[in-house]
């Protein structure tokens, strides 16, 4: 894959559940851990440059359960800890980035995400997180229906296990979004 140059002025980094009941969970290909490591540099870069940081956190506790042959949790389960739903310290969160919380899969919906984008003036969101066919894919496809352009960044996403991480990344994200790894990325003043 080719280098890609962003506008600074009208991109954003979006990591997607950098928290710590995710990352308690098994990943793969890549250890949960790498990715926060890797988005926390992302989100250092992007600061750098003046680009906006977006962090976004499912409330755990508060996570819609619908009707599905396969629930995230047992639904007769207590609640988990409000701490479950908290960004990880290693996450890399700053006082100037935006915090978002979802209570589904992706950001956008019932959210402030969509509004905080277009005031800023973002057109392009680079996306990362855990997991990636779950929070991840699910931001990318709703946010590729409110028009924006998406980049989504390969070594800073993980999923419960690689078959289903390599299945995103070679037939799906590529007919949503440009897809990168991170040191493919830079960004413009």
């Amino acid at each position: 894959m080719s280098a890609l140059q962003l506008d600074a002025k009208k991109t954003a980094l979006v990591l997607i559940d950098h928290q710590n009941a995710i990352l308690s969970m098994p990943t793969a290909p890549y250890a949960a851990k790498d990715v926060v490591q890797r988005g926390r540099l992302l989100a250092q870069a992007f600061r750098a440059k003046g680009a906006m940081v977006v962090y976004v956190r499912v409330d755990m506790a508060r996570m819609l359960t619908l009707p599905v042959d396969a629930p995230w949790r047992d639904p007769q389960a207590p609640p988990p800890p409000p701490i479950a739903s908290e960004l990880a310290t290693d996450a890399g969160f700053e006082s100037g980035d935006v915090l978002i919380t979802k209570r589904h899969w992706g950001a956008f919906a019932g959210t402030g995400l969509e509004e905080a984008l277009k005031q800023r003036g973002v057109d392009t969101v680079v996306l990362g997180g855990i997991a990636t066919n779950f929070g991840v894919e699910s931001t990318a496809r709703q946010g590729t229906g409110l028009g924006f352009a998406f980049v989504i960044v390969e070594d800073a996403c993980t999923s419960l296990d690689a078959e289903m991480h390599r299945f995103a990344f070679e037939k799906i994200f590529p007919r949503l979004a440009q897809v990168r790894k991170a040191d493919d990325l830079s960004l413009r003043s």
